[in-house]
């Protein structure tokens, strides 16, 4: 195989939100937690009157993706006993075929990856969805269902959506569609009329941190029981921001924003641009994304602890309590939100990620300064 080829089938087989260094979703194994999402389906599907579309709705980092492959491989695997249910050995023909994407009734759409670029397009095109056309007018083969996978449903661009939506709407028999997304409403409401959602809750604390540990031994990672503890803290039940706690320089960068917003409505300037550079260049795509995730998690732990008293942390609660009220809690809301829309904007765009830190941060000072406890 040449080289260009290599660099082909490696870009083919690797997804656009990869954690670095872990395992994909449908190489793993075992799935924590989420037994009523798998029970609902695995009804379905011995009730012989399976939907042909299901929405898999929750929190990113949750599970969703691996709870679809594992869906995927009970219905591609129509033999096995116990079906959903029990789940598949990693030496399994049908778990080999789709941990490698070869298995001929599974189909994969994403965002595409752009080898002039070298980077994944930002939204999944109609170009990726035209591929249903030919999967879908041939016979299955190994007889037997096909399964359409899309990770992640909202990121589809309207054209794609479109196209979608056809195929959904005249599907071939025995065809299962099992979209993910962590935002459903960016879905048009013909696609979510269309398919049964299935939502998936984040996890409890005790699936949490088996997944994570599980997750850590499968890919040969190490992690000290302090920071083990700390990412299980402030990952808000998501398995994916857990290792990217533990696994990287997650627990810093939290604790950069812990101590930002503990000095507001001071402003460390020398601190400040310190994170700009490390976190504005090209190369640190993953790691501004990481820190906004954790500032905004951090924000509506705070928000939420002052409205019910629950969801934080003993350091956060103090926080909480120095810097938000039930008087001013609406403006912190307002802070969250438009922190949350210059940051989608500043990605899709391709912004100036200078100016998306320094903004936030001035925004925050403001709302602590305009709107003190």
């Amino acid at each position: 195989m040449s080289m260009a080829a290599e660099r082909a089938r490696a870009a083919a087989l690797a997804e656009p939100d990869r954690l670095d260094g872990f395992s994909s979703p449908r190489e793993v194994d075992r799935l924590f937690g989420h037994a009523a999402a798998l029970g609902e389906f695995a009804d379905a599907l011995e009730s012989g009157r399976m939907h042909h579309a299901w929405l898999l709705v929750g929190p990113e980092g949750i599970g969703k993706a691996t709870l679809a492959y594992r869906f995927a491989r009970s219905v591609l695997d129509e033999g096995k006993e116990g079906g959903v249910r029990e789940a598949l050995d990693r030496d399994h023909p049908v778990f080999r075929k789709v941990a490698a994407l070869s298995h001929p009734n599974l189909l994969l759409i994403r965002r595409a990856w752009n080898e002039k670029t070298k980077r994944y397009a930002q939204s999944i095109g109609v170009d990726e969805v035209r591929r249903l056309r030919a999967f879908l007018g041939t016979t299955a083969g190994e007889g037997g269902w096909r399964v359409v996978i899309v990770d992640r449903a909202d990121e589809l661009n309207q054209n794609a959506a479109n196209a979608l939506l056809k195929a959904l709407e005249e599907p071939p028999p025995k065809t299962l569609f099992l979209l993910i997304s962590s935002a459903e409403g960016r879905l048009p409401v013909t696609i979510r009329s269309r398919a049964r959602t299935l939502r998936v809750a984040a996890l409890g604390n005790e699936d949490l941190e088996a997944a994570v540990r599980a997750a850590l031994d499968r890919d040969s990672h190490e992690a000290d029981a302090k920071a083990l503890a700390t990412a299980l803290a402030l990952s808000q039940g998501s398995v994916r921001r857990a290792l990217e706690l533990v696994s990287s320089e997650g627990i810093e960068l939290y604790g950069e924003i812990e101590a930002g917003l503990g000095g507001l409505p001071e402003i460390d300037g020398a601190r400040l641009h310190r994170n700009v550079e490390r976190l504005a260049g090209p190369a640190d795509t993953e790691r501004l994304e990481l820190y906004l995730a954790l500032l905004l998690g951090l924000i509506e732990r705070l928000i939420r602890f002052t409205a019910t008293s629950e969801g934080a942390t003993q350091e956060e609660q103090g926080l909480a309590r120095r810097l938000i009220s039930p008087a001013n809690l609406a403006h912190w809301a307002e802070a969250w939100e438009a922190i949350s829309e210059a940051r989608a904007e500043a990605f899709a765009l391709n912004l100036d990620r200078s100016l998306l830190v320094l903004e936030t941060w001035f925004r925050l000072q403001s709302v602590a300064r305009e709107h003190p406890v």
